[in-house]
C-alpha cells in the first residue's frame, strides 16, 4: 500500500443508508481507508447479485431450481458427462444475462488503484473483480471462467470449452493429456484451497481496516475472516442488505445497497 495518506473530502451530499447517522459513519471509514497500513475486504453473493447475478441460497435461488447433489464432486467423478451437461445448464441460469461490473466492484477497484486498499476475498465465482479492474483478487471458491485438468492441472478460459460442450463433447477433455475438465471451482465434496485461504487469513490479521460487502458471513471457513482482524487489532467494517452473525462485533454497519455505500466512502476520500 501507498505510504501517502489524504485526507477525506466529506461525504457526497444529499447521502444516507439507513440512519442519519451514516453519513459520518462514512467519513470515519473514509478516514480510516485514508490512512491504514493495510486494508483488504471480503465479498460475498451480495456484491454478485448487484450485478444481476442471481443469489444460490435465498428463497428463488439457484437451488431452487437446480439440485446441489447434481453439482457435487462425487457426480463430477462418477459422471462427469452428465455434470457437464447440467453444469452449462446452470451456466445459463446464472449468467445468461447481460453480466457485468457494478459500482461496487468499480469502487473496491478504485481503492486499489489508489492504494487505499490491498487485496479483495472474494467467496464470488463470476470473475468480475477482475473484470472491473481489481489486480490482487484471492478467490476463496475459484472461477467459474476457468476450467482445470482433473490430471496434468492446466487451466485455461471457460468460454471455448463451454462452446465444445454444446457442439457435443461430453466431457470435455484435456487438449494437452486428454484428462477430463472440471470447472475451476469449489465443487460440494471439495476443500477450500488452502494456499488461497491462507493468503486471505494473512491480510485479515495484518489489516487495519477489514471491510466485509455483501456477505451474509454465515460460510465458513470464511466467516471467520472479520473475526480474526478484529482479534489483531482492525477496523471491521460491515456493508449488507441484512445483519450478520457477527454485526454485535463490528465497528460499523451499513444495512444498505454496496452500490450506494461503497462509491460513498471512495467519494468522501476524494480524488
Amino acid at each position: 500500500m501507498n505510504e501517502d495518506s489524504r485526507e477525506p473530502t466529506g461525504v457526497p451530499d444529499g447521502y444516507l443508508c439507513d440512519g442519519g447517522e451514516d453519513a459520518s459513519d462514512i467519513e470515519a471509514v473514509a478516514t480510516a481507508l485514508a490512512s491504514a497500513g493495510h486494508a483488504v475486504a471480503l465479498t460475498g453473493a451480495g456484491v454478485s447479485t448487484a450485478s444481476g447475478i442471481p443469489d444460490f441460497r435465498s428463497e428463488g435461488g439457484i437451488w431452487d431450481e437446480f439440485d446441489p447433489a447434481e453439482f457435487h464432486y462425487s457426480r463430477f467423478k462418477a459422471n462427469p458427462a452428465g455434470f457437464w451437461d447440467r453444469r452449462v445448464d446452470m451456466h445459463e441460469a446464472v449468467y445468461g444475462g447481460d453480466v457485468a461490473p457494478n459500482a461496487a466492484h468499480e469502487a473496491l477497484a478504485e481503492l486499489e488503484r489508489r492504494g487505499l486498499l490491498d487485496a479483495v476475498i472474494t467467496q464470488n465465482i463470476d470473475g468480475l473483480h477482475h473484470a472491473a479492474g481489481s489486480q490482487e483478487v484471492i478467490e476463496l471458491h475459484g472461477n467459474a471462467e476457468r476450467v482445470v485438468c482433473e490430471n496434468c492441472g492446466q487451466r485455461r478460459d471457460a468460454g471455448p470449452i463451454r462452446q465444445r460442450i454444446d457442439d457435443g463433447e461430453l466431457p470435455p477433455r484435456c487438449d494437452r493429456c486428454d484428462g477430463v475438465l472440471k470447472p475451476d471451482v469449489v465443487l460440494f465434496g471439495e476443500q477450500l484451497p488452502q494456499t488461497a485461504f491462507q493468503q486471505a487469513r494473512e491480510h485479515a490479521r495484518e489489516a487495519d481496516v477489514f471491510l466485509a460487502v455483501g456477505s451474509s458471513l454465515s460460510v465458513q471457513p470464511a466467516a471467520s475472516l472479520p473475526s480474526t482482524a478484529r482479534r489483531t487489532g482492525g477496523m471491521v467494517v460491515l456493508v449488507n442488505l441484512e445483519p450478520t452473525p457477527v454485526s454485535d462485533r463490528v465497528d460499523y454497519e451499513f444495512l444498505a445497497d454496496v452500490t450506494d455505500v461503497l462509491p460513498a466512502v471512495v467519494e468522501a476520500i476524494g480524488g
